[in-house]
């Protein structure tokens, strides 16, 4: 029998109203799929376990994403992995899924090739990226006494959680205030998700 992990329930709860029904859906779909999966928090959102890693579920800003541990061999060319994290491409509503009967079958899929103990053959990591962080970032964090040295010592994934919250803004004046509130918590030492694993720690 597969077994819900609480933290999963706080990170729907605390993601965006467009996107909790979508995780929602997916996290049923799942456990229809395969009953014996197991939920886990990792990289401080949703894994599913089935004899190994399974598949995982993300929210962010204006999109959900959604992936398989072997997407490759799972979807092949139907795989939008360049649209977003995962395969299923940029989630903005229950539209963009794939139907129950389709989903189904990528998680038979991936079950059977966890069952066959088949694994997938990984391309050695390219060096990161230099982290770009815009201007009035730059600008705001030094002028803050503990940030600049708290950004500095986030991954990199951290910073391009951050950025890429910002760099969505539409407006100058919602862009100024995600701008001023990353630097508040960056000072407080908190990652632009932090909210989710202090609510998944939570009694």
């Amino acid at each position: 029998m597969g077994t819900k992990d609480a933290r999963v329930d706080a990170y729907i709860a605390k993601s965006a109203d467009f996107a909790k029904p979508i995780l929602k859906r997916l996290r049923a779909e799942v456990h229809a799929a395969c009953p014996d999966v197991t939920e886990e928090m990792k990289w401080s959102f949703p894994h599913f376990t089935y004899k190994g890693m399974f598949c995982a579920m993300a929210a962010f800003t204006q999109h959900c994403t959604f992936g398989f541990w072997k997407g490759s061999l799972v979807l092949g060319s139907n795989s939008r992995s360049a649209d977003a994290m995962g395969q299923l491409g940029r989630i903005a509503s229950l539209d963009d899924l794939p139907s129950k009967a389709v989903m189904a079958g990528y998680l038979k899929k991936a079950m059977a090739l966890n069952d066959q103990g088949i694994t997938v053959k990984r391309k050695p990591k390219a060096a990161p990226k230099p982290v770009r962080v815009p201007a009035d970032l730059a600008a705001a964090l030094k002028k803050n006494k503990n940030a600049p040295a708290a950004f500095a010592d986030f991954s990199p994934s951290h910073k391009r959680e951050y950025i890429e919250w910002i760099s969505e803004a539409k407006r100058a004046d919602t862009r100024a205030r995600r701008v001023a509130q990353a630097v508040e918590w960056t000072a407080e030492g908190k990652s632009r998700n932090a909210k989710y694993q202090s609510a998944a720690t939570r009694p």
